[in-house]
């Protein structure tokens, strides 16, 4: 079992963004000490790994949700799951794809620049190199 504070330790997440996830039912099943303190459980770590994943990659936090449900309400919601998680794949490789022609310009203008201030530096220690 875990603390919140050493959930948010691993994961990166602060204690207010997992007490939200779980209000929102992203995590759900959470266990309370007598003391009325969150236990969290190995599993509990791998569902918020794959939330985080989720979230990192675009998923909206309703999808994600949506997800959770679906995967409470049993085996017989698979397609729908899979459905869900091949589209967002689907959105994820077209990110990538466009973030991919936004570094090569980056790229293209850095090797642009770096050219100019080669040029630059070359022409400015020639007028220092004259007398």
């Amino acid at each position: 079992m875990y603390s919140i504070q050493e959930v948010s330790r691993r994961t990166g997440l602060s204690a207010h963004t997992l007490r939200y996830y779980e209000k929102e039912g992203l995590i759900t099943g959470v266990e309370r000490s007598p003391g009325g303190f969150r236990q969290y459980t190995d599993e509990d770590l791998e569902s918020l790994g794959l939330i985080c994943c989720l979230k990192n990659t675009g998923m909206s936090l309703e999808e994600i949700a949506r997800f959770v449900r679906l995967t409470q309400e049993g085996e017989h919601t698979l397609r729908e799951r899979v459905a869900l998680l091949e589209a967002h794949r689907g959105r994820v490789i077209d990110r990538m794809e466009e973030m991919k022609r936004h570094l090569e310009k980056v790229t293209w203008k850095l090797n642009f620049f770096s050219e100019k201030l080669k040029a630059y530096e070359e022409r400015k220690q020639g007028q220092e190199d004259k007398p």
